[in-house]
């Protein structure tokens, strides 16, 4: 029996783990703490069928100044921290060029249209169709030009791709969610996305199915990932462990692990935030306020409030100024009622600047495989990529081309 090591217990690992599993390898998942406790947890728990397109840069002025004065609350940053930055940052700026942006959705869209039949799969198989809610989810605007923009963005999608949404007057957001005190200009509802009131839960759920399917779970050192006799190893809490391969799915930390080994991963590290309020009433779908770069989504602890992009160090101390700006606007919209928690949550964003997730071998260490790089959508895009890191790892056609997201491309 084929054996490998996997080491990431969020969304991304969890999911290739399955994957791998169902294909007869003898798996280990190897994390330092529990599934589903850092990125795949603080999200806010869409499965983004419609994020057809990854984000790109803007490109137009008005935007860049909006965002380098301060007055967007899409994207935060300090210049202190800009300067590790600046060479991805310059990266994202190219890949996001019309042409090359044209070219990375074509290849993004297809692991989008995979996301939603993976999950499905996966919520039948570990019982956790109480965790999920379908409806989709709206995207609010508090203008009338925003929301035309919106409506004739949404249409473009809809012709290319069949993503299904429709426009809400006031009226009608306000009849969809009666907890809204305003409704501002209308509203973009997204029909097909999913949602999930507990993300953390869900990537824990997929454990627990691992688990009986006789996967094991260790909490190990992924520093200590190092070629062995015929494969792989690390060190685990349990003593040392070793495989014929390795899977590198540790999200924001994967490029620090792997420079020993000679590879150079340019990545955009974006922090984010979230807390809970005790609203009551509260939303009954996910909501994003679109002037002011937040979501709000119903959660089994309460009404979750989501930051942007914070361009800070990882080493930075949080400095949580988009959330309490985003806490701010929200209020406008609901009644927040108290926090559930004084101390907000924080965690790192894994993007690429060429805005596509790299899945494959490593190019000089055979048996050596990497997973990691979704941006904003690895919760949403794990179960499928796992797939399709499974089927390179076990001589399978692939679901979808793979070669865009291969780890060699330039």
């Amino acid at each position: 029996m084929r054996s490998a090591i996997v080491l990431g217990a969020g969304m991304v690992g969890v999911g290739t783990a399955l994957h791998l599993q169902q294909r007869g390898w003898s798996v280990v998942l190897v994390d330092k703490g529990a599934p589903g406790r850092e990125t795949s947890y603080g999200n806010a728990g869409i499965i983004q069928s419609e994020a057809v397109e990854p984000y790109a840069m803007p490109r137009d002025w008005a935007t860049l100044f909006a965002i380098l004065a301060g007055r967007s609350n899409d994207v935060h940053y300090a210049f202190r921290a800009l300067r590790p930055h600046l060479g991805s940052l310059l990266r994202y700026w190219w890949h996001s060029a019309p042409r090359r942006h044209a070219a990375a959705s074509r290849a993004y869209a297809t692991l989008i249209a995979r996301a939603a039949p993976e999950h499905a799969a996966l919520i039948a198989a570990s019982g956790a169709d109480d965790l999920v809610r379908q409806g989709g989810f709206h995207v609010l605007h508090r203008a009338p030009g925003a929301l035309e923009k919106a409506a004739a963005e949404a249409e473009r999608l809809r012709a290319r791709y069949g993503v299904r949404s429709r426009a809400l007057s006031p009226a009608d957001l306000g009849a969809a969610e009666p907890a809204l005190k305003q409704t501002g200009a209308g509203a973009i509802h997204w029909q097909d996305p999913w949602s999930v009131r507990d993300p953390g839960a869900l990537v824990a759920a997929y454990a627990d199915l691992f688990r009986r399917r006789g996967g094991v779970i260790r909490q190990g050192e992924a520093g200590s990932l190092g070629p062995r006799v015929g494969g792989w190893g690390v060190r685990t809490a349990d003593g040392p462990l070793e495989a014929e391969a390795a899977v590198v799915a540790l999200g924001p930390w994967s490029p620090e692990l792997l420079r020993p080994f000679g590879y150079r991963f340019p990545m955009l590290r974006k922090r984010g935030y979230h807390r809970h309020w005790r609203s009551a009433p509260t939303l009954s779908l996910p909501l994003l306020d679109a002037a002011n770069g937040y979501v709000m989504a119903p959660m089994a602890r309460g009404l979750r409030i989501t930051t942007g992009a914070d361009l800070s160090s990882a080493e930075a101390a949080t400095s949580p100024i988009q959330l309490a700006r985003a806490e701010a606007a929200a209020r406008d919209l609901v009644d927040l009622g108290a926090p559930y928690e004084n101390t907000p949550w924080s965690g790192i964003r894994p993007c690429m600047p060429d805005m596509l997730p790299v899945i494959g071998e490593a190019p000089r260490h055979p048996g050596l495989w990497l997973h990691f790089g979704h941006g904003h959508q690895g919760f949403t895009l794990g179960p499928a990529t796992g797939r399709l890191l499974a089927e390179a790892m076990s001589g399978e056609a692939p679901s979808v081309a793979a070669a865009p997201f291969d780890p060699g491309r330039r």
